[in-house]
């Protein structure tokens, strides 16, 4: 059974507790894609007016990290889940509501199987994107996930 967004939430409420305070959460999730927003306020805004980079960064890496940890459960193995490195561009002031969306699933089943069938560990480059309510990107930020299978 995969993962449901309000299973997600309530994960972020007692494992990640910022996440679930700054308001960012999970709308959808597939096989393939991840959705998730995070709206203005006072809480989660910078000096500036608009949402601080770091929440925008958290939204961004729950809706890899949620598709990571969705295909961990599926292939019903033990695996260890770590990002690497990350890339960020900002485009636009988060102002309002912020969904952003990762479309890489695919590629993590991937390697989550190769790492289950050589027991190496593997790496994934997910990309999500932020946009505003009028559709326009506001930010993009990459994740490189480390994915290997646990030792006994």
């Amino acid at each position: 059974m995969p993962l449901t967004p309000k299973q997600i939430n309530w994960f972020t409420l007692f494992k990640l507790p910022s996440v679930y305070f700054c308001g960012v959460r999970v709308k959808s999730i597939s096989e393939s894609s991840c959705t998730v927003s995070v709206k203005h306020r006072w809480i989660n805004q910078n000096p500036f007016k608009s949402i601080f980079w770091a929440v925008q960064g958290m939204a961004a890496e729950l809706t890899s990290g949620a598709l990571v940890m969705s295909c961990i459960k599926e292939s019903d193995q033990r695996i260890s889940m770590l990002v690497a490195n990350n890339k960020a561009s900002f485009f636009k002031k988060a102002t309002d509501k912020i969904t952003f969306t990762c479309n890489d699933g695919f590629k993590i089943k991937e390697a989550i199987a190769q790492t289950v069938k050589t027991g190496e560990g593997q790496t994934c480059w997910m990309k999500a994107e932020g946009v505003n309510k009028e559709g326009i990107i506001v930010s993009v930020f990459e994740f490189e996930w480390t994915v290997k299978v646990k030792s006994l």
